[in-house]
């Protein structure tokens, strides 16, 4: 597995962008690569720091597509299929949680670093019925804030990026979760008092 990793890792940083979109592919879809993705991204944005959106895009459309892929799957198997594949009371609670809050339930874990389980919630949706376009929506927004947050830190702080996401990460990702929750709350009511008004 390691010679997989580094051969993967070596032909990302020789392609460039569509090496990123390969891998964070992969990561997010059949190959675990947890972390693969943010060093990638950090070692390709330190060493071209003008091409750091370009770079963070690419990571979050690979990402995009291998959760629609799992997304495809659950759909497909259904909930047997991934209970099959994920057992115990994670799965009970990650069920409970999508059933509860929908998308935003997907939103949050994809904006938090490795190990915090995500493909889970990725296959559930579809299990449960959340349409792609609004997964995609969501992942595009989690992936997106995450990698160019990642994308400024490797600009500012070169190699040390990674380490800072390690020992910060999850705080940082908990921090910005909490203001994409706050602004969509504040959206729906906006949306509300305009829809009130309007009757």
């Amino acid at each position: 597995m390691g010679r997989i990793v580094s051969r993967i890792r070596g032909l990302a940083l020789t392609l460039g962008a569509p090496g990123l979109v390969l891998v964070a592919f992969l990561d997010s879809s059949f190959l675990p690569l947890p972390g693969i993705t943010d060093v990638l991204l950090v070692v390709m944005v330190t060493r071209h720091p003008a091409g750091m959106l370009l770079l963070a895009a690419a990571a979050a459309v690979g990402s995009i597509a291998g959760c629609l892929v799992l997304h495809y799957l659950g759909r497909k198997g259904g909930e047997a299929f991934v209970r099959k594949r994920f057992t115990g009371d994670k799965t009970e609670r990650a069920m409970a949680t999508l059933r509860r809050h929908g998308v935003m339930a997907v939103l949050v874990p994809c904006l938090l670093p490795p190990p915090a389980p995500f493909k889970i919630f990725v296959l559930l949706a579809g299990a449960i019925g959340i349409s792609a376009s609004r997964l995609a929506t969501a992942i595009a927004i989690g992936r997106g804030v995450r990698y160019v947050a990642l994308g400024l830190l490797a600009v500012q702080y070169g190699d040390r990026a990674v380490a800072y996401m390690r020992e910060h990460g999850t705080v940082v990702s908990l921090v910005g979760a909490a203001v994409l929750m706050a602004g969509f709350g504040a959206y729906l009511l906006r949306t509300r008092e305009r829809t009130g008004k309007g009757r």
